[in-house]
């Protein structure tokens, strides 16, 4: 059976959209670039938001102390024994990667571009932090090269976003990927399923909202638990203050998740790995890998794929 992505996988997976954008493989490459966060410096608030460590973000090459450069000519040389790359993509990932002037923003951007290697940017931010001018700018850019915007969403649930201390709402979400999509960018978002407070049914229903926005992209992330995080703090002090999944659970509500999903958002991951000394729980011990042909088994058990109740609810 082919689904509604052109091929026989159950969901509409990254790595096969990659392929049928480029025609070769094409690598992201974490970059440091040395920003902050309005949740952070004071703007919007102070210590980031309660899950947050950054430091779970960069991998070893990467370092604001080397030049953005510096960091990709590192990146690739970590890649290039492992696969046969050409091209790649330079992720700013660490922090709010638009949270700057307009001038330094171009600059950082422009010295990635400038590396013959690279054919694009993926910019990881808060749907608060994208001006009108940089999206010009960044939709000009997209001209020339392949531009994607990241926002963190985390949760469609505004009680949710304040208990977080996320300093934004949901509906500041909608508006920026809207903005984003107008101006011909590619726009993905990232989910955390399993936030405090939020029950099974809320969690299917950001799996609803998300898939009434012009979303290109979709990272769906468990909640961790990490060492220098808020939240990570409180749970060592009170285990049972939150709700943590077991891996077979959080497979069959990421299933549940796909089958309410718009089967035009590819879906980038489901989990993420965050550092084995910075990672208090869940200690599943799945690399994501691993985690994949897990939902893949199960969606065959279960006879279903991504956005079969999608389509069942567009066809009625």
């Amino acid at each position: 059976m082919e689904y509604a992505w052109g091929h026989a996988r159950r969901f509409n997976d990254y790595s096969s959209y990659l392929k049928r954008m480029f025609d070769q493989r094409v690598q992201k490459i974490s970059v440091d670039a040395g920003f902050t966060c309005p949740n952070r410096d004071g703007a919007k608030g102070k210590g980031g938001c309660t899950f947050c460590n950054n430091n779970t973000f960069n991998p070893a090459y990467c370092s604001p102390q080397d030049s953005i450069t510096s960091q990709i000519e590192k990146g690739i040389n970590f890649f290039a024994p492992k696969y046969k790359t050409q091209y790649y993509l330079a992720y700013f990932q660490a922090y709010s990667n638009t949270y700057d002037s307009i001038e330094i923003l171009k600059k950082r951007y422009n010295e990635a571009l400038v590396h013959p290697q690279v054919i694009g940017l993926v910019i990881g931010t808060r749907p608060d932090c994208v001006s009108n001018e940089l999206l010009t700018f960044l939709s000009e850019l997209n001209r020339h090269y392949h531009v994607i915007i990241e926002y963190g969403i985390e949760s469609t649930l505004n009680k949710t976003l304040n208990t977080i201390n996320r300093g934004h709402d949901y509906e500041s979400g909608v508006e920026a990927i809207q903005k984003t999509s107008d101006a011909g960018i590619n726009v993905g978002a990232h989910l955390i399923l399993g936030l405090p407070g939020e029950s099974r049914e809320e969690i299917l229903q950001h799996a609803v909202k998300i898939s009434a926005l012009p979303l290109n992209y979709l990272k769906l992330h468990q909640l961790q638990l990490v060492r220098g995080s808020k939240m990570g703090r409180e749970y060592l002090k009170k285990p049972d203050s939150v709700k943590l999944y077991e891996e077979d659970e959080y497979i069959e509500l990421v299933v549940d998740f796909l089958e309410l999903l718009n089967p035009n958002i590819v879906l980038e991951r489901f989990v993420s790995q965050s550092p084995k000394d910075l990672l208090i729980a869940p200690k599943w011990g799945s690399k994501n890998f691993e985690f994949v042909a897990k939902v893949d088994k199960r969606l065959k058990q279960r006879d279903t794929w991504q956005g079969k109740l999608f389509m069942e609810r567009f066809l009625r």
